[in-house]
């Protein structure tokens, strides 16, 4: 069956597959991808899971390579449509282009010896759970794994920053808001204020977003039944690297004792450098193009940052889009972009398997 790129991509952007809703087109990715000659299945934890293999070596070694991204998006509808150019839909940018350019990729791709492809579409990246990494981290011991996110066609991320979630719940008895006790709303916003602070004084001296603490206030709601007042506020945490999630738990316990906290969805934050096999291998793709080399270190996380600690492998993230699009209703992708990062990619996958691996670490990355 012929593989048309262009549909593959718009039939998954035509499924909707909101996190933790994608069976659907974990079922519809699967058998487009047996009819294109991939070992395919759905997996238990629901990831679409396809497999090539190379021409065997000579000793029998078989070498693993991972290409994961994610299938699942955030909620919010937008009509799916080609205009200009561009695929507009829910998804196209984040992260089904990513990954779709992934199945067209290995499908073109000269597979060294020896080389087992495995192209994995994750479900719940969109969660906290990052459900289909975490169900694949134990299964598999890749030489190498790349992450589908939009990079632009042009770019490699090499990190990412971690995160964590705080939930701060607040309860005092009811009182007349012309009363001498302050409201449990003013309450919870001098909470968020010192969160501001200890941040500032975090990062005074650094200038590298990377590098940096990165609260945000996710939510905050105030309920009464008219004796017992509550205020719910959720924080959002960008880490940078090597720091100390407990420490922050406890420096935020410190700001209101009374208040009750739970953290959840912690990731550390990750990255590789400009000398692992991918950086090399994309830079050799981009420089027969005639184009500079970029790499990039995002603020925000990814199953990188899940599968990175684990498997300690080279690993990176690509895949076309513009990022700023990601979660927007605004959301679309360029079809030329991402027919030419099926082309950079093909000639990657095609030579990466070649080089000597370089581990990734958990130090700082090259930039």
């Amino acid at each position: 069956m012929t593989f048309d790129p262009v549909e593959f991509l718009r039939g998954m952007v035509e499924i909707e597959s909101f996190s933790g809703d994608e069976g659907r087109v974990a079922t519809w990715i699967v058998a487009r991808m047996a009819d294109s000659g991939f070992d395919a299945r759905v997996d238990e934890a629901g990831n679409a899971v396809g497999v090539l293999e190379g021409p065997p070596r000579e000793d029998g070694v078989v070498e693993d390579v991972v290409l994961l991204g994610h299938i699942d998006t955030v909620p919010g509808r937008i009509e799916v449509r080609m205009e200009n150019g561009c695929l507009y839909g829910r998804g196209s940018v984040d992260a089904k282009g990513p990954f779709a350019t992934f199945v067209a990729a290995a499908l073109r791709a000269a597979l060294t010896p020896g080389i087992r492809l495995h192209v994995i579409g994750a479900v719940e990246e969109e969660s906290a759970t990052s459900k289909g990494a975490r169900a694949v981290a134990p299964t598999l011991a890749p030489s190498l794994c790349l992450i589908g996110e939009p990079s632009g066609a042009g770019a490699l991320t090499l990190g990412y920053k971690g995160r964590v979630l705080v939930d701060v719940s607040m309860v005092q008895d009811g009182g007349h808001s012309a009363g001498p006790i302050g409201s449990v709303g003013e309450r919870a916003c001098a909470f968020w204020a010192r969160v501001e602070r200890h941040a500032a004084t975090y990062n005074d001296g650094l200038d590298a977003l990377f590098d940096r603490l990165m609260p945000s206030l996710r939510s905050i709601r105030t309920t009464s039944d008219g004796l017992v007042d509550e205020a719910h506020v959720t924080l959002g945490f960008r880490l940078p690297q090597s720091f100390d999630v407990d420490a922050l738990i406890a420096t935020l316990s410190s700001f209101d004792p009374d208040a009750r906290l739970r953290s959840y969805g912690a990731e550390e934050a990750w990255s590789d450098d400009r000398r692992s096999p991918w950086a090399r291998a994309f830079i050799r793709a981009w420089r027969r193009r005639d184009r500079t080399p970029r790499f990039k270190r995002k603020t925000g996380t990814a199953d990188l940052n899940v599968l990175g600690p684990i498997w300690r492998c080279p690993i990176a993230a690509y895949g076309p889009g513009d990022s700023t699009l990601d979660h927007t209703p605004n959301e679309h992708l360029e079809i030329a972009e991402y027919l030419d990062a099926i082309d950079v990619l093909t000639e990657v996958l095609s030579t990466v398997v070649c080089m000597s691996p370089v581990g990734a670490t958990n130090g700082s990355a090259a930039s």
